[in-house]
């Protein structure tokens, strides 16, 4: 049987989903109370279209949160095919810091969904926490981490950048914190 591509119809829907992902994740960023009309028009897609994907608010804003998380935990492999194993971490940590701020606003419509009594439950941090672990593993091997750090310590560690307020100027004090939680994974290191 011959390969198939995908049909103009199927690629068409893929565009679609992907355009009211992007244009929703921009404007919940700025306004969790934005109507779904809206972030429908500014797609460029009709009700019809817009519903069929997400049948809801919950559907869309855990997709969006689910789509940007995959996001920062596949740049993990990336960074480590590109840079050594405590450049790749570091980086990926600047990463994450970049996402937790700007996604702001879509936290709080992500708490705002999940927090409607039977409401969803907040997706799970699984994709970033399988990317901390590639990263800390490659560490480890390298002799460049202190040995037998956990995806779940490291994102203990790291959980602080979840309390800067993303309307200040907030990079100065990720980049501290970050730094700090580089020099304690350094500690006791082999190489060191």
């Amino acid at each position: 049987m011959p390969h198939m591509k995908d049909s103009p119809r199927r690629s068409d829907a893929q565009r679609n989903r992907e355009r009211i992902l992007e244009v929703a994740l921009a404007e919940l960023s700025c306004c969790p109370d934005v109507p779904l009309s809206a972030i429908a028009r500014k797609a460029g897609v009709g009700q019809a279209t817009f519903y069929r994907n997400f049948p809801n608010r919950e559907a869309l804003v855990l997709e969006i949160y689910r789509h940007e998380m995959g996001h920062v935990a596949d740049s993990a492999a990336q960074l480590l095919d590109t840079r050594p194993p405590a450049q790749a971490l570091r980086a990926w940590m600047d990463r994450l810091s970049e996402f937790a701020m700007t996604k702001a606003g879509l936290a709080d419509a992500i708490r705002q969904v999940t927090g409607a009594p039977g409401g969803p439950a907040k997706p799970a941090h699984t994709p970033v926490t399988d990317a901390a672990a590639l990263l800390l593993r490659a560490n480890e091997e390298a002799g460049t981490i202190r040995p037998g750090v956990t995806a779940d310590d490291f994102l203990l560690a790291i959980a602080g950048l979840w309390q800067l307020d993303p309307r200040e100027d907030w990079r100065p004090r990720a980049t501290r914190l970050l730094d700090l939680v580089m020099d304690g994974l350094r500690r006791g290191a082999p190489e060191g």
